[in-house]
């Protein structure tokens, strides 16, 4: 297998050879990754749980995670989940690249689609599947959802999308997603929608998959899944905690699958996730930050702040140069466009992580503007 350089080592590689201004000091808005310490209560839970390192977890995970899980689910999206219909998982980055895997290892031509631009582990997964990859670009025009096209998703056999989106930060309607459900019951594809940036949001709740399932009356998630996890919501992405959820006939069988794989989460970190699953109050605290770092980001750089994620997806000239100018005029690290795209479709962006505190992003978005 020959998988691409992850955007992060194709950024290392641009900047190597530039020498930054160290005048000052280095500011890095590339990784989405939350720079809030994780809630006291959450840590305290892990310490707690400790003593059973003893213990081997089960690779189902145990029943007061998906129990904890199952009640986020209830309460965020109004939808009853059965045991048979979610499955805990090590994150969602596992998932999405073994998945893929073991959803079409039988198929002997097999077809996968997802959003372009997007979170790298689609295609590495493609790769991994030696299946054939169809790129659903998004544009600016309209407003960064893929186009549904019969033509094209007729041949496939697995879809990825992802609303609220990494990295265009473009939230999906309920009617669009419901379109999404209809094409894939129709075509007779599996669907998945990756919801890890559901719980990062300004005012409107972005609506899940599941929900537009139920909306057409697919109430058995026939061909539909999702994945959630933490890492966002909870500023724990050392947890790793995350599941997958919808079709349970597709879950049997991927669940005997996973029993090979090795990739349980270690008990002490099954209960400190579900406290964190269980309690809504520091995710709203979390929301709260974000929202202030985006009219920080509307005060400093006059963007319209998206509703979703903790992303600015900025259009510019020229995505490496505007890069390469931040890190040796400014010090500053954000990611280029065209690192998380492909084909003929080329990002004019930089993508722009807001995960720091007030005051680090005031001087992280002033050096930007400086420079722009």
């Amino acid at each position: 297998m020959r998988f691409e350089q992850y955007p992060f080592e194709k950024l290392n590689d641009l900047l190597k050879d530039i020498e930054p201004n160290n005048e000052l000091s280095p500011i890095n808005l590339t990784i989405g990754e939350p720079q809030f310490q994780t809630p006291q209560f959450i840590q305290d839970e892990l310490c707690k749980a400790t003593h059973f390192l003893n213990k081997y977890p089960k690779s189902a995970g145990e029943q007061f995670l998906k129990d904890a899980q199952k009640s986020f689910v209830k309460k965020r999206f109004g939808i009853d989940l059965s045991d048979e219909e979610i499955i805990p998982t090590f994150g969602t980055r596992e998932v999405l690249f073994n998945f893929p895997q073991f959803l079409l290892s039988d198929k002997p031509s097999p077809t996968m689609a997802f959003t372009n631009p997007f979170y790298q582990i689609y295609e590495g997964a493609a790769i991994a599947s030696k299946a054939k990859a169809i790129h659903l670009n998004m544009e600016k025009e309209n407003n960064f959802l893929a186009k549904i096209e019969p033509s094209v998703l007729k041949e496939c056999d697995l879809v990825i999308i992802n609303y609220p989106n990494n990295p265009t930060s473009a939230s999906a309607s309920l009617k669009y997603l419901t379109k999404w459900v209809e094409v894939a019951l129709e075509y007779d594809f599996v669907l998945i929608n990756d919801e890890c940036y559901s719980e990062i949001y300004i005012d409107k709740k972005d609506p899940s998959l599941l929900e537009a399932s139920i909306e057409i009356g697919n109430t058995q998630f026939k061909n539909i899944l999702v994945v959630n996890s933490i890492s966002k919501r909870s500023s724990a992405p050392s947890l790793r905690s995350g599941f997958i959820a919808g079709d349970a006939k597709i879950l049997k069988e991927y669940m005997r699958y996973r029993t090979y794989l090795g990739s349980a989460s270690p008990l002490p970190l099954q209960y400190a996730s579900a406290k964190a699953w269980s309690d809504e109050d520091h995710v709203k605290e979390n929301r709260q930050r974000y929202k202030k770092n985006f009219e920080i980001a509307k005060e400093i750089l006059g963007i319209t702040p998206p509703n979703s994620t903790f992303y600015i997806w900025m259009e510019v000239e020229d995505d490496l140069l505007i890069t390469k100018r931040l890190y040796h005029e400014k010090n500053l690290k954000v990611l280029p466009g065209s690192f998380l795209s492909r084909g003929e479709f080329k990002s004019k962006h930089i993508r722009i992580a807001l995960v720091e505190d007030e005051e680090k992003t005031k001087e992280a978005l002033g050096r930007i503007k400086e420079v722009l």
